[in-house]
């Protein structure tokens, strides 16, 4: 059973402190004797890893970056494509997931190397939450009632943080076995992997900061010699069943109003890249739909969905084109298929980024192919061929635009790519609903985290740098978006 306090009081407990003896006036009345009063590492275990696929997928914050990645455009229902005032209230997160994994890290009769499974899959998770805002509470949070109101962290000490808890893991981990563990089967050189992976991919993002040398370069070059992802079949894949759902699956499970973008079909056929045979699913094919008898008998489509448009426009274009596309074919977003977290070709791709930076040995060129080959596997579509690897020279734009392809369909991936890179040249919702008219590049904080911390919440917005500094503003940027940071 969970400890009440996880971030915030609630109001219930303090009405209970107030008139506890009443309370306790009623003996063992209110007692379960069938309730599980003993955390269960195990089942915790499972359960972090079930969301950890969800916050690769579909969560508020990977289908933001979509939107926002240009990945996805919006038909019935546009706004967030618009650039709303998007306000994701991260309170769940860490009485959640992010304290599911804390209580496995907290509880006695847990192993070693579910902690530091836990651990991994905890600091995976603040990744995606601190790229998406910013400042967040880490240092003092998931501490109860000794710490109800939390400092916010700057996101480059989260970072710094991240990089140092998921090595300390690391190398904790030892012999076999992690309780509950669904993705690797307690395999725990894949833990490790994993682990170093994502040491790998947060480095990398922090490269064009002005100290990545002092600390980002050499744990890069740690975590690469550790041993990392390079093959699919060390994905961090989560799996899932007929009665735990697919993300994706469940996306499509009665609404039919997202579409792959017409930025990513666009780039696809400019490069006559064979991935698009998997990225797309034709909208009036019988075989994409969720009761498909014979899914995998599904069309592909290449007829992506103009990005930003009004609502009007939109459902104009879908009438007109039956055979728009759906995110994905539905032989690979069926109720049992996975989520890949962590990709091999994400991690090669950032390996190639860094020995370009020199961070590391070896041919950065060659890595950036093997990368390349990897996500063309991972999607089960021919290899490149001769042909489109040399017109897709290893260079920084070239890079980018393949770490954008890997990525898809995770929105927190693309969503990262670009605000670090530029690539692909990204152009602004025609329909758009904020005043500045430009992509965001970071959430605002929710208004009931103003209410609730509010001297930190308060604190970490005066920190905030970019067009509106000292502003909460999606306009401001992330500590390593060198580019958002300047305008």
């Amino acid at each position: 059973m969970k400890k009440t306090y996880k971030y915030t009081l609630s109001a219930l407990l303090i009405l209970s402190a107030a008139s506890c003896k009443k309370l306790n006036d009623f003996g063992k009345t209110n007692q379960v004797p069938d309730a599980v009063t003993t955390p269960i590492p195990s089942a915790l275990i499972a359960n972090v890893e079930k969301s950890v696929g969800g916050y690769s997928s579909t969560s508020g914050y990977a289908v933001t970056g979509g939107y926002y990645a240009q990945y996805f455009a919006e038909t019935q229902y546009p706004g967030t494509s618009l650039y709303d005032l998007v306000q994701q209230n991260f309170a769940g997160d860490y009485n959640g997931t992010l304290y599911d994994a804390q209580t496995v890290i907290n509880t006695p009769s847990s192993s070693k190397n579910a902690v530091a499974a836990a651990t991994i899959m905890q600091q995976y998770i603040y990744w995606i939450l601190t790229d998406n805002m910013g400042d967040l509470p880490y240092s003092q949070a998931l501490q109860g009632i000794k710490a109800i109101t939390p400092a916010y962290d700057t996101s480059e000490d989260i970072y710094k943080g991240i990089v140092t808890k998921t090595a300390a893991a690391v190398a904790a981990l030892s012999g076999s076995g992690v309780e509950g563990d669904v993705v690797y089967g307690g395999d725990i050189t894949k833990w490790k992997k994993f682990g170093n992976s994502l040491i790998i991919l947060v480095t990398t993002q922090a490269s064009k900061t002005t100290e990545a040398d002092s600390w980002a370069k050499p744990a890069f070059a740690s975590a690469v010699a550790g041993g990392y992802i390079s093959t699919n079949d060390a994905n961090f894949s989560v799996p899932y069943t007929a009665d735990y759902h697919n993300p994706w699956y469940a996306l499509y499970d009665g609404r039919k109003d997202e579409g792959e973008s017409t930025t990513v079909t666009a780039l696809t056929a400019s490069l006559n890249d064979g991935r698009q045979l998997m990225f797309g699913g034709a909208a009036n094919d019988p075989n994409n739909s969720n009761n498909a008898a014979t899914p995998d008998n599904a069309e592909t489509s290449s007829v992506g969905v103009p990005y930003g448009l009004g609502r009007t426009d939109a459902n104009n274009f879908i009438a007109k084109n039956q055979g728009w596309a759906y995110i994905m074919r539905a032989d690979i977003r069926l109720q049992t298929s996975p989520v890949i977290a962590v990709s091999a070709s994400e991690v090669l791709l950032a390996v190639a980024e860094g020995v370009s930076l020199g961070w590391t040995s070896g041919t950065a060129s060659t890595i950036y192919v093997s990368g390349i080959q990897a996500s063309f596997d991972q999607w089960g579509v021919a290899a490149p061929s001769a042909g489109y690897l040399a017109n897709v020279p290893f260079s920084a734009k070239n890079l980018a635009i393949q770490q954008y392809l890997a990525g898809y369909p995770n929105g927190h991936i693309g969503w990262n790519v670009w605000r670090k890179t530029g690539y692909p040249a990204l152009t602004p919702a025609p329909a758009h609903s904020n005043t500045s008219g430009l992509i965001p590049r970071r959430l605002e904080y929710n208004s009931t985290e103003l209410q609730t911390n509010t001297a930190s919440a308060k604190a970490a917005i005066a920190r905030e740098k970019g067009k509106n500094p000292g502003t909460d503003s999606q306009d401001n940027a992330v500590w390593w978006d060198v580019t958002g940071l300047a305008q």
